[in-house]
């Protein structure tokens, strides 16, 4: 699994190389623990729970080096220890094991997002159904980004006609993305006009990426003329102000899809009052969201990042799984965000299907 620190903190050597067998077992059976209990973790618990062949004093111990080493820490006054950052990415590098979804699980996926797969804007509203999916199959929040649109092409331009001096102007992109952008007239221009001044942009403008757009509109447009002045007017309009327009990060908007928030505030993490508050904060923190996501790369599939790999204080306490998905050439992120306290082998085996799922909707 890909994640920030794949290669660290042990002189270029993988978190977890200079551990020894036992010590591994240990802090493997200390990560299952406490993902399971929320509960910091005693030696007596994971020796019962767990089969590893040694006394309840002897996995003290082996606990105790493994928190003089980074790995576990006391919290409060708890005998039991709870896994750090480095243990759960100890575990996600090395430790975890494949995971499948149930039959019915992925029926669940299926009829949720298919239904979806042939309807308008079909890209946002197959995201947005995704997102839900995923809040609802691993109790985490899912989160989305649409493509980012600087390399989308352009497919056709509509002008619609709301009111004397505005019209709307329907972007229609490669891969059913739409967007809408309210153009200011000088004046009250029929709907004939518009009609030209659509089949003209069309001419010149459908074929090419926005980023094309925009670094070549007033050339394009420059010898453009109709038989019908008021449309040539306008088109000087889009000349000047075209560009803007179409500005690939003016469409993009606010690309950021979330699911239920209330499956995370349901965690125990959650509980107590300002942990609650700092959740629901970070949640209306789209713009930072859509940021993260929109950075992430995913040379190798999935990619993980935990706790203090991000960042950003904002993320501290938590985990981001995501993959990606592409409409034609574009791309865009899929996962899930929770705390770092994350059964991870499940939400790997639901984000990884899901972004499967969600490619062979679009590829078909």
């Amino acid at each position: 699994m890909n994640g920030a620190n794949d290669q660290e903190r042990q002189g270029g050597l993988s978190v977890g190389s200079e551990l020894s067998a036992r010590e591994r077992q240990v802090l493997d059976a200390v990560v299952r623990t406490y993902v399971d209990t929320a509960e910091p973790a005693g030696s007596r618990t994971v020796s019962r729970k767990f089969e590893l062949g040694v006394s309840a004093a002897t996995v003290r111990n082996t606990m105790s080096d493994l928190e003089d080493r980074g790995y576990l820490f006391h919290p409060h006054a708890s005998a039991g220890r709870v896994p750090t950052d480095l243990a759960y990415r100890f575990f996600v590098d090395q430790m975890i094991r494949p995971a499948t979804l149930s039959d019915l699980e992925r029926k669940a996926l299926l009829r949720e997002l298919d239904s979806v797969a042939a309807s308008a804007s079909a890209v946002e509203r197959l995201v947005r159904r995704a997102t839900r999916a995923l809040s609802v199959l691993s109790a985490e929040l899912g989160l989305a980004i649409t493509p980012r649109l600087r390399e989308a092409v352009l497919e056709k331009l509509d002008l619609i006609h709301v009111s004397s001096e505005k019209v709307l102007m329907v972007a229609t992109l490669g891969g059913g993305i739409a967007r809408t952008v309210y153009v200011d007239l000088p004046g009250e221009v029929p709907q004939d006009t518009l009609t030209n001044v659509a089949a003209a942009l069309n001419e010149r403008l459908a074929g090419l990426s926005l980023e094309q757009i925009q670094r070549s509109l007033p050339n394009r447009l420059r010898d453009a003329r109709t038989d019908d002045a008021p449309a040539d007017e306008l088109i000087n309009i889009f000349m000047q102000a075209g560009a803007d327009l179409l500005d690939p990060v003016t469409m993009d908007g606010p690309d950021i899809h979330l699911g239920r928030t209330s499956v995370l505030a349901a965690q125990p993490e959650f509980r107590e009052g300002q942990r609650l508050k700092d959740l629901i904060e970070l949640t209306e923190r789209r713009e930072l969201l859509a940021s993260v996501l929109g950075s992430r790369e995913h040379p190798g599939g999935l990619q993980i990042t935990i706790g203090g790999e991000h960042g950003s204080q904002a993320l501290t306490d938590f985990t981001l799984v995501t993959a990606e998905y592409r409409v034609g050439s574009l791309k865009g992120v899929i996962g899930v965000i929770g705390p770092t306290r994350m059964p991870y082998e499940k939400v790997i085996a639901i984000v990884d299907y899901t972004s499967s799922l969600v490619n062979r909707i679009l590829a078909s």
